[in-house]
């Protein structure tokens, strides 16, 4: 099914869990399903019905926004048949789901010096708690210009400066080590298990930050700081790592 939606294996277990569909996918969700329940199950009549069913030219063009493809609709016979109000919120929810994955970047800022590198700042929330829902695409919120020789001072080790990037830490879950808001240096690169360490992953669609350990062949362990939050055993086959946490980018008064 995540291959049908072109999106990745815990988009669709947020949509199961949750009842929320990304509306840049409602449409193709209506029609997947559409040989099992009605339109009426999406809030639309059986005279809107035709709408749905895409004609080939459409659906062989170049690939277009959901706002485009709901326009081009309701500009052929079935979708000027419609009603007014059906129209209306078929517009809304396409405006809705245009993508916000523009990525924004200060132009003047001054250029890279000696074995400086910049490290992309992503509009990422890991919950050290309960977890938390993740947008498909995160906008980039800024870039931090860092040396790599105090990296390597911190203890830092990694094979490409390219996959390292910066998320944050949401929630007290994994105090001490890691504060509400405390912005996170973690390696994309690392997909998968390579020892105890503290973890980005997905679970049952949630986002997590949290230790991670091998508990038999089947299960991690997931592990908080923060001994007001139980240690919870997860299925290896359902947790989809995202980065490995390298630093903690923090400052404590002393």
């Amino acid at each position: 099914m995540a291959s049908a939606f072109g999106v990745a294996p815990p988009s669709v277990q947020g949509w199961v869990n949750t009842g929320r569909i990304d509306k840049s996918k409602l449409i193709q969700v209506i029609r997947y399903f559409s040989d099992v329940v009605g339109p009426e199950h999406w809030g639309l009549s059986r005279d809107d019905n035709d709408l749905l069913q895409l004609d080939d030219d459409l659906s062989s063009a170049a690939p277009q926004s959901a706002a485009d493809i709901v326009r081009a609709m309701l500009e052929t016979k079935a979708g000027k048949s419609i009603s007014p109000e059906a129209r209306e919120r078929l517009l809304i929810a396409a405006d809705e789901a245009q993508p916000t994955n523009v990525i924004t970047a200060d132009f003047s800022r001054r250029p890279i010096r000696g074995d400086e590198i910049r490290i992309a700042h992503y509009d990422v929330r890991g919950a050290m708690g309960s977890g938390k829902l993740v947008r498909e695409y995160p906008e980039m919120l800024r870039d931090v210009t860092v040396s790599q020789e105090h990296l390597r001072e911190l203890g830092v080790k990694y094979k490409d400066p390219a996959h390292l990037k910066m998320i944050t830490g949401d929630g007290e879950s994994m105090a001490p080590t890691i504060r509400h808001l405390d912005p996170l240096i973690v390696d994309a690169s690392i997909r998968e298990f390579t020892g105890d360490g503290i973890y980005a992953f997905t679970w049952q669609g949630l986002f997590y930050i949290k230790r991670l350990q091998m508990r038999g062949a089947e299960h991690f362990r997931m592990l908080s700081d923060n001994p007001l939050h139980p240690p919870e055993d997860i299925r290896v086959d359902e947790t989809y790592i995202q980065a490995r946490v390298l630093l903690v980018w923090n400052a404590r008064r002393v």
